[in-house]
């Protein structure tokens, strides 16, 4: 009975069959990476779309907002005019165009508009507009001797340069 050989039901598969399991996974986790990899793809584009369109949905508001200041730059004009009409005059109408000025300026102010009026500062042609030169003492610089009509910038970008008559 030493002779008996006992004989095992489970087979071994042959090293070939394992050779193929191999290769079949790796395809399935290639097919798998490549699928992962257009996913990450896909995410970012969509990201990249949503800040798009939300910088270009800013950027149209801002342009709309922009040209109804700059709808709003002839009351302002009238404004500065009637301030200067009533300078000297301490009546009530006169205090409550001033107050009014005030408020339309100030709001404004707070959404972004700045007001370009400065004397005696270095000409700039890209935020003033020169309609009269008088001649200066020195010719090292032009500067702006009188504004005439004030200008405006809108959150940095120049909506109005200032009407201005430079000196030097």
């Amino acid at each position: 009975m030493v002779d008996d050989v006992v004989e095992d039901d489970t087979e071994t598969p042959p090293e070939d069959g394992v050779m193929d399991v191999a290769p079949e996974r790796s395809e399935v986790e290639k097919e798998r990476d490549d699928y992962f990899d257009s996913l990450q793809r896909l995410q970012a584009d969509f990201e990249n779309y949503r800040k798009r369109v939300a910088r270009s949905s800013d950027d149209a508001a801002q342009r709309a907002t922009g040209g109804l200041v700059a709808r709003l730059l002839p009351v302002l004009d009238a404004f500065d005019l009637a301030q200067a009409h009533f300078e000297d005059s301490t009546s009530d109408e006169a205090e409550a165009l001033a107050q009014s000025r005030g408020l339309l300026i100030d709001a404004l102010a707070k959404e972004g508009l700045e007001r370009i009026d400065a004397v005696a500062v270095p000409f700039d042609p890209q935020v003033h507009d020169a309609v009269a030169h008088v001649p200066g003492d020195t010719e090292s610089e032009q500067v702006v001797d009188e504004v005439l009509r004030a200008g405006y910038r809108w959150k940095g970008a120049v909506l109005r340069p200032a009407m201005v008559r430079v000196k030097g």
